[in-house]
């Protein structure tokens, strides 16, 4: 019995020992305190001690010490500094999302922070990952969520919309929106580069990638002779506007592209009247094709079908 009693005393007291840096009595609150819980008595000691953490790369307990700081001084310039410093650690941990709502936070939480430009940039260099093809993960599982990319770059022109950066992602959303084939809010990001933006170097590319949305949604399942004929006329005041520039000739390619396109439409009308027998109304068609896209594959088959309907008179 006694040697049991031993046992037990000294399981209890390893329990103890084991337990004891875990907990501690504090005599002027009168509570146990757990010291991996506690936080420093300043907020420069507790920003000093997770940035020690973050120095050395310890990352997990650098954002433990910064969430401390964030909850128990949020009013103290240290937790500025904090919470910007939460999200570099983030994205060095590569959390590129999670980096992005630190990140606005401080701008949120403390817009008269000196580090704003800077984080509108790390924002938008985040937008542009994202962008490239980067995918949002949590717990190393890839979400199922639209591109962040667009969250990030409209929240980059909504925190400093006339800054350096304002004219450049709302392109570069319209670019996001346009390759996720939601070309009328594409077409839309892009004519406020224009409008909003009308002496910046992105208003060229803007008026390019207008022209080519209306071209994408010409191309649908449905022909849309309408939207063809915007696109085209876009395309052609691009390349007068910008006659030097790269893209004036992909605008030329696209301008060819439906070219064909509108002849084709015109040859398939031609063969509708042609097979109800209504040869005067399909040779109006033909002739269309052949005097308005001579160079087209089609002018080549309205004038063999215009051969064959004088074949049969």
């Amino acid at each position: 019995m006694k040697r049991i009693f031993l046992i037990l005393i000294i399981v209890l007291s390893l329990s103890v020992e084991k337990a004891y840096p875990y907990w501690i009595w504090t005599p002027k609150t009168g509570k146990w305190v757990n010291p991996k819980n506690a936080v420093k008595p300043t907020p420069k000691e507790q920003f000093d001690l997770a940035k020690s953490l973050y120095d050395i790369k310890n990352y997990e307990e650098a954002k433990r010490e910064f969430k401390k700081l964030l909850k128990s001084y949020s009013k103290s310039f240290e937790a500025t500094e904090g919470q910007y410093y939460l999200g570099l650690t983030e994205e060095a941990q590569g959390n590129l999302y999670e980096a992005y709502l630190a990140y606005q936070k401080v701008i949120d939480k403390y817009p008269f922070s000196e580090r704003i430009q800077e984080i509108n940039g790390r924002e938008y260099k985040i937008g542009e990952a994202f962008m490239s093809g980067v995918k949002r993960k949590a717990m190393g599982v890839t979400l199922p969520v639209e591109n962040p990319a667009l969250e990030i770059f409209a929240k980059v022109v909504e925190n400093s919309t006339y800054g350096p950066l304002a004219a450049k992602s709302q392109y570069k959303l319209g670019l996001v929106l346009k390759g996720l084939m939601r070309y009328y809010e594409a077409e839309e990001a892009f004519n406020k580069v224009v409008t909003s933006y009308p002496d910046s170097e992105w208003v060229g590319a803007a008026k390019f990638q207008i022209a080519a949305c209306r071209a994408a949604v010409s191309r649908g399942p449905a022909y849309d002779q309408g939207a063809a004929k915007e696109a085209k006329d876009k395309f052609e005041e691009f390349v007068r506007e910008n006659p030097d520039a790269v893209l004036s000739r992909d605008a030329e390619k696209n301008i060819n592209q439906l070219n064909e396109r509108e002849a084709e439409s015109y040859y398939s009308i031609g063969r509708f009247y042609e097979k109800q027998k209504a040869y005067n109304a399909a040779k109006i068609y033909y002739e269309d094709v052949l005097n308005s896209y001579p160079n087209s594959v089609w002018a080549a088959k309205s004038l063999e079908r215009m051969q064959m309907m004088e074949k049969r008179k």
